[in-house]
């Protein structure tokens, strides 16, 4: 029996992806684990290894398609001992990605029309980050958000009773279970009125469309170049960001004359191997060090939200922005805290070299419980870097340089950088991240702490 190769998800995420190159050809045999593609996602290319033996009967999707959908057929493998031909006639079919709906007969399509209307609305009427599908979004009550826990949501929806009618006992007026069991018992609710679809829609922000865009330009004056994969997960996660966590900033200057003078010191002294130093520091690394042992010491602020409760991570995972061709990605150092700073400092170069080619794991740069963003090589003095979510923080890097300040009445010159910390304040209050941010800069002011 003929076996059918499919696109593999080769993350949680992944929907479709760019089939960039076949290792191998119809007629070739292959066994189980050897590399038989290569495959493009958003921000990796990745190997994909054959799980069953035999000989490749069929490439259906050809190398170099874009889009292609995740469990769509793209091979298939004739088994041991079977007719190739055989099997190249028995596989399933290549899917079409432009292959067109079966026109309808004029009494059919009006009768789909209204549900193709309807479409958009639902579509805009739906929020960014889903809570629970069958809670649903907390509704409003006079047009101010009525707090209520998801399974009152759920219990109020199945129960057919408006929530925004239902007196809250929780903190703050927050309705809970038994609130809308009461209300359901004694019929003290009204039932649930469904939201205009229309306004529902006019409510969704909306960015200006292709041609309203164009029109503002002379026709000739402009080239357009189509959003690569990349840059369409980016904008996607950043507006998301943007419209659902309350963003925070926190900035201070740390003094860089101790760090820089212990970094020498511990470049100067590595060992060598076939004549090259086996780690070499850079402020970047001893960054990464300071933050995560920073958020050892402020635990509550190593978290993530979630709708229902805080996950409150055991380890510090440091993502790293890293600049590539058409984007960025962010590598992860994972548990950076127990780490050594030669550790991380290997680590890095090889994440970056790897990221920098496309050639990083799902795992190695998904999750992870903050980031830093550094632009100091660049630079630029200062600014505010956007939370990715999961995360609850990112710490935002500018250019180290020597200023002028007052010590004991004198002015003096330093070695300084400005760092500015963005929290999601749902978790992580003004208050709590300017103590890990007070925690971060005494380890890169007294960078021995960092060793011990």
């Amino acid at each position: 029996m003929p076996i059918n190769i499919t696109m593999p998800a080769l993350s949680p995420t992944m929907e479709e992806g760019n089939l960039a190159k076949w290792l191998v050809k119809e007629g070739d045999t292959v066994k189980s684990g050897d590399v038989i593609a290569e495959i493009e996602t958003d921000k990796a290319t990745m190997e994909v290894e054959a799980v069953d033996e035999g000989v490749v009967a069929k490439i259906v999707v050809p190398a170099g398609t874009e889009g292609v959908k995740v469990n769509s057929l793209i091979a298939v493998l004739a088994a041991d001992g079977e007719d190739v031909a055989a099997a190249a006639a028995g596989g399933g079919a290549a899917p079409k990605a432009d292959a067109k709906p079966a026109e309808s007969k004029p009494s059919e399509a009006k009768a789909e029309a209204p549900k193709e209307a309807e479409k958009p609305a639902a579509a805009a009427a739906a929020p960014a980050p889903a809570a629970t599908a069958s809670a649903g979004p907390a509704p409003s009550r006079d047009g101010n958000r009525v707090f209520s826990s998801p399974l009152a949501r759920r219990i109020a929806k199945e129960a057919g009773i408006d929530i925004s009618a239902v007196a809250g006992s929780g903190p703050y007026g927050r309705v809970v279970k038994s609130d809308v069991e009461k209300a359901v018992a004694t019929g003290g609710a009204k039932p649930a009125a469904a939201a205009p679809a229309a306004a529902a829609a006019s409510a969704a922000p909306k960015g200006m469309s292709d041609d309203a865009v164009l029109k503002l330009f002379d026709e000739g004056s402009y080239e357009l170049v189509p959003h690569d994969g990349m840059r369409k997960t980016i904008a996607k996660r950043l507006q998301e960001s943007k419209q659902t966590i309350p963003h925070f900033y926190v900035s201070v200057d740390v003094e860089l004359d101790a760090l820089l003078a212990l970094r020498a010191q511990i470049n100067d002294s590595a060992p060598r191997k076939d004549d090259r130093p086996a780690y070499k520091l850079s402020v970047n690394d001893m960054v990464i060090k300071a933050l995560a042992l920073a958020l050892r010491d402020v635990p509550d602020a190593n978290v993530s939200w979630t709708e229902t409760n805080m996950v409150k991570h055991k380890h510090a995972d440091v993502g790293v922005a890293v600049s590539i061709p058409g984007g960025l990605i962010t590598p992860i150092i994972r548990k950076a805290e127990t780490k050594s700073l030669s550790t991380i400092s290997n680590e890095m170069k090889d994440l970056g070299k790897r990221a920098k080619e496309r050639k990083l794991k799902p795992e190695e740069y998904q999750g992870g419980t903050t980031a830093v963003s550094n632009m100091g090589m660049m630079g630029v003095k200062n600014f505010a870097a956007v939370v990715n979510p999961p995360h609850a923080t990112i710490l935002a890097v500018g250019a180290g340089e020597e200023r002028v300040v007052v010590k004991n009445k004198q002015m003096v010159i330093v070695n300084a950088m400005t760092v500015t910390l963005s929290t999601d304040h749902r978790c992580v209050d003004g208050a709590l991240g300017a103590e890990l941010l007070g925690a971060f800069k005494r380890y890169i002011e007294n960078p021995m702490g960092m060793l011990v």
